[in-house]
């Protein structure tokens, strides 16, 4: 492999990594502008919604080149192919807070729940916490770490479920407020599609390591696994 091809591969994982650390601080401001009631701050997410995207195109035109500059080995191959779509997650991750920016603007401070936003925090920081490990494990190509996170979103779809059902319960009894509980439940299903695209993510590094696809969502592969949970809690 020459060392032009050498050099280029490392740009781009590098390039790669730098759109995860952005997607996880866009991620952060998002939603404790949220939680924080904080318009300047979502304002300023929702100014920086194209950046992901720019990434994202940037990444895809240097793959491109360079598997077009020489024919990659197997492993090389693998490793482009996964960046190429793990970036595509990673823009995801980035539309999803710009849905939480603009929640958070459009939510009327008169009409926060205290008690949900408790449970929104710990959905919002266990997700927060799978980005950063998930991009950890990339870097050094933890297969390990990509297993772990990936059942981390187990406790994603608990809470979810959780939450989901004790907003539509809370509505029922003060349709007064229903329209920052529906912002609630936009917030909780945002953050746990993100969980989703973090799974993805973990994929894309096991099959870079290892050569194999796996389908790592335990809480989609069996939905029981999410209600036994539930009962244990």
């Amino acid at each position: 492999m020459s060392v032009i091809f050498d050099a280029e591969l490392k740009k781009l994982k590098s390039r790669f990594m730098e759109m995860g650390i952005d997607a996880g601080e866009q991620l952060y401001q998002a939603t404790k502008a949220f939680l924080d009631h904080d318009n300047t701050l979502a304002k300023a997410v929702l100014s920086r919604d194209h950046t992901l995207n720019d990434e994202e195109i940037s990444l895809e035109k240097r793959a491109l080149k360079l598997m077009a500059l020489q024919q990659p080995l197997a492993n090389d191959f693998r490793e482009i192919i996964s960046i190429l779509k793990a970036s595509n997650d990673l823009e995801r991750i980035g539309d999803y807070t710009t849905h939480i920016a603009r929640a958070t603007v459009n939510l009327n401070e008169a009409h926060h729940v205290a008690s949900v936003e408790n449970e929104v925090t710990q959905l919002a920081i266990l997700v927060r916490q799978m980005l950063e490990k998930i991009m950890d494990a990339y870097a050094n190509l933890d297969e390990k770490g990509a297993y772990e996170v990936a059942n981390m979103d187990l406790q994603v779809d608990v809470i979810y479920v959780r939450q989901q059902k004790a907003v539509l319960k809370a509505m029922q009894a003060k349709p007064s407020q229903i329209p920052a509980y529906e912002s609630y439940l936009g917030m909780i299903r945002t953050l746990e599609r993100t969980g989703d695209h973090i799974v993805n993510l973990a994929e894309w590094i096991i099959y870079i390591a290892s050569g194999k696809l796996v389908e790592l969502n335990p809480g989609k592969a069996d939905p029981k696994l999410v209600q036994e949970k539930l009962k244990q809690q």
